[in-house]
C-alpha cells in the first residue's frame, strides 16, 4: 500500500468493470481519484450518475479520496472539464487512465454509420480528447518550471492488436488506433515529463460478456479457492505500477490477463524482397506468390 501516495488520477469508465477496479486499487494505494463514468449502457446510450457515485462512496467510506465526474469523454469540452475537475478538486493532475468504452458490434457489410461513429468516438476520440487536455496542462506545468512526473495509461485491446475479432471492425480499428496514439504521445510528451503506455486487457466485463462467442467463456463459474483468471481485478496492479513515479516504461503496449503480462511488439518485417530496377506486375506476383 502507498505506491501512489500523493498522486492525483483521472480514470475514465470507472463506474464498473475494469475501471472500477482501477479506481479502488488506486485509492487503496494512496491516490486521489476522479471517478469518471457517463453511466450509459453497453452501447453508450443513456446516462446515469449512479455508477460513478457508488464507486466514490466505496472509496470514501474506506478512508480514501475521490470525487465523481459524469462528463462525456467523447466531447472535447467534456474532456477538458474532466481534467479541470482534477486540478480544481485536488490541486494537480498526475495520472490519466483512459478506460471508457462501448460496443456496437456489426459485420462490415451491414454496419451503419452510427454504429461506426459511436465506437470510434468513445474509444479513439475519447482517448485523444482527454489526452489532449491533460497534455496541454502538463505542458503548461513544465513551462512554468514545475516539472511533472506524469503518466498516461491507455486501453487498447487484443481485438485491435493481436486477435482480430469478426464483427468488431469499429472496435478493433479504434483499439488499434489507440495503440498507435500511445506510441506517438510517448514520443511527444516525454519532453514534458510524461510517460505514455497502453494495456490490452482480457477480463470479465459487461462488454466481454456481451461479445458473441466469448460471453460463455467469461461467464464460467470459478470455485471458491480457485484463481479467477478473468477477474477484472487482475488488470489493475499493472496499471497502478505504470502510474507510479518510479516506473520507467514509456511507449509500450502490455497484454494482461489473469496471471500473465506480456510486452507486445508492433508490426515487424516478416518477409522481404527487392529489385534493382522498376517492378512489374509479373515479377511482383512471382516474388509474393512464394509467400502465400
Amino acid at each position: 500500500m502507498g505506491t501512489l501516495d500523493g498522486r492525483v488520477a483521472v480514470i475514465t469508465g470507472a463506474g464498473r468493470g475494469i475501471g472500477r477496479e482501477h479506481a479502488l486499487l488506486f485509492a487503496a494505494e494512496g491516490a486521489a481519484v476522479v471517478v469518471n463514468d457517463l453511466g450509459g449502457g453497453n452501447d453508450g446510450a443513456g446516462a446515469d450518475s449512479g455508477p460513478a457515485r457508488e464507486v466514490v462512496d466505496e472509496i470514501t467510506s474506506a478512508g480514501g479520496r475521490a470525487v465523481p465526474n459524469t462528463d462525456n469523454v467523447a466531447d472535447w469540452d467534456g474532456a477538458r472539464a474532466l481534467v479541470e475537475t482534477a486540478v480544481r478538486e485536488f490541486g494537480r493532475l498526475d495520472v490519466v487512465v483512459n478506460n471508457a468504452g462501448i460496443l456496437r458490434d456489426a459485420f462490415i457489410a451491414g454496419i451503419d454509420e452510427s454504429q461506426w461513429d459511436a465506437v470510434i468516438d468513445v474509444h479513439l476520440k475519447g482517448h485523444a480528447a482527454v489526452l489532449h487536455h491533460a497534455a496541454a496542462h502538463w505542458r503548461a506545468e513544465s513551462k512554468a518550471g514545475r516539472h511533472p512526473r506524469a503518466a498516461v495509461i491507455n486501453t487498447a485491446s487484443a481485438s485491435g492488436v493481436t486477435l482480430p475479432n469478426a464483427g468488431q471492425a469499429n472496435y478493433g480499428a479504434a483499439k488499434a488506433g489507440i495503440a498507435a496514439l500511445t506510441l506517438v504521445a510517448a514520443e511527444e510528451l516525454e519532453r514534458y515529463g510524461v510517460r505514455v503506455n497502453a494495456i490490452a486487457p482480457i477480463a470479465r466485463t459487461r462488454l466481454t460478456l456481451a461479445t458473441p462467442g466469448m460471453g460463455a467463456l467469461f461467464a464460467q463459474e470459478v470455485g471458491e479457492d480457485e484463481f479467477d483468471a478473468f477477474s477484472p481485478a487482475n488488470i489493475s496492479p499493472l496499471v497502478a505500477y505504470l502510474a507510479t513515479e518510479k516506473c520507467q516504461h514509456t511507449g509500450q503496449v502490455f497484454a494482461v490477463q489473469g496471471g500473465s503480462i506480456q510486452k507486445l511488439q508492433g508490426w515487424t518485417v516478416a518477409e522481404n524482397t527487392e529489385t534493382d530496377g522498376p517492378w512489374t506486375v509479373d515479377n511482383v506476383a512471382q516474388r509474393l506468390d512464394a509467400w502465400a
